[in-house]
């Protein structure tokens, strides 16, 4: 009798944190997002949305070896407007017949969710709203994800109970879809850290990765320093002494006092790597798959030091089976491809796809 009862204990508690398919997973294995498609369209017109791809473009991003479309939707742009909701619904449906997963990441631009209940009870309707749309797509290729990078700064607690509140009164709706979750702290690993993992196993856990931002974005966070001296920083920094030369061409204190906290901290592949491990253990921990659902960094620093990061980022990730999404295809993070209106492809970056390491072997 005890023995089944606690037979029965185990099986239950594996069941509470499993992951999900592993067709899933696989689908989740390289990803781009797609940034200006959804999400401050150059022109919102319809006409202009449902064509921001071509089909031969979409083509490309498969043969390059992509496996995924991260797909950031700006509630404001579809303003639960039934008419937009298809056009959506039909992009996805392209998507699909290339072969292509699609995360849907609700991506607003002005919410206020730590402070305003109003903007809580919006993300709640969204989802509503758009779910029933949804549920006709394969679930097998379609993700929707909560959230993009929720803040809540020094409440996880506050962000896990409104997560949760979300999931669950969606799964009804979407009973075989694998939801996208992530923590506060804009999906940082250390928001990641401080989730608690759902009951719910069919579930993938995403954080994004741009450390050190003094590289990746060029200290973006800091108005009014000298972008091209930071444009200037070497990755991997093992060496200080060339790493603090960059300093001595700052046109300004701050700058080359950045440039040195930066390269005091010697970032190397080891050091992104151990990023990584955080949240790979994070997931070990609690049974849970993850995903680096955004990284990048910026087309203005140097190529070497750009590639090396990017590359780091992609090496690690491999090794441990973690899928991850280039932000983006049309932004400078990433490949910034302009919208592609005509038949003919604008090649994507060669230098770039060799970082990814695609096309894939």
């Amino acid at each position: 009798m005890r023995l089944s009862i606690l037979l029965a204990f185990l099986l239950f508690a594996t069941a509470l944190h499993a992951e999900p398919p592993a067709d899933r997973l696989a689908v989740l294995r390289r990803g781009v997002s797609v940034t200006h498609w959804f999400r401050f369209p150059p022109n919102g017109s319809d006409t202009a949305v449902r064509g921001y791809l071509t089909d031969a473009a979409i083509a490309e991003l498969r043969k390059d070896g992509f496996t995924f479309v991260r797909l950031p939707v700006q509630p404001e742009y579809l303003r639960e407007d039934n008419a937009r909701r298809d056009l959506l619904i039909q992009v996805i449906s392209r998507l699909h017949r290339h072969d292509l997963g699609v995360v849907i990441d609700l991506h607003p631009a002005n919410w206020h969710l730590e402070t305003n209940e109003q903007d809580r009870a919006a993300l709640l309707a969204f989802w509503r709203w758009l779910a029933p749309a949804l549920r006709p797509l394969d679930p097998r290729l379609t993700f929707p994800e909560l959230l993009n990078e929720p803040v809540f700064p020094g409440a996880p607690q506050v962000w896990q109970e409104l997560q949760h509140r979300v999931l669950e009164s969606l799964r009804a709706s979407l009973p075989d879809h694998t939801f996208i979750l992530t923590g506060n702290d804009w999906s940082s690993v250390a928001g990641l850290e401080a989730l608690r993992p759902e009951a719910d196993s069919n579930v993938v856990y995403s954080f994004h990765l741009y450390e050190p931002s003094e590289l990746t974005s060029l200290a973006a966070y800091r108005p009014g320093l000298d972008r091209r001296t930071l444009a200037q920083l070497p990755f991997p920094a093992d060496d200080r002494s060339a790493c603090f030369q960059v300093a001595d061409h700052a046109s300004d204190a701050q700058t080359a006092s950045l440039v040195r906290f930066y390269c005091g901290l010697r970032w190397n592949a080891a050091r992104v790597s151990a990023r990584i491990d955080a949240a790979a253990k994070w997931a070990e921990r609690n049974h849970a798959a993850v995903i680096v659902g955004e990284f990048g960094a910026s087309i203005e620093l140097n190529p070497a030091a750009r590639m090396n990061w990017i590359h780091t980022v992609v090496e690690a990730c491999e090794a441990r089976r973690i899928g991850w999404a280039l932000w983006g295809y049309d932004d400078i993070m990433g490949f910034a491809v302009q919208s592609v209106r005509s038949s003919s492809v604008t090649p994507m970056h060669p230098a770039l796809l060799q970082a990814l390491g695609l096309p894939p072997e």
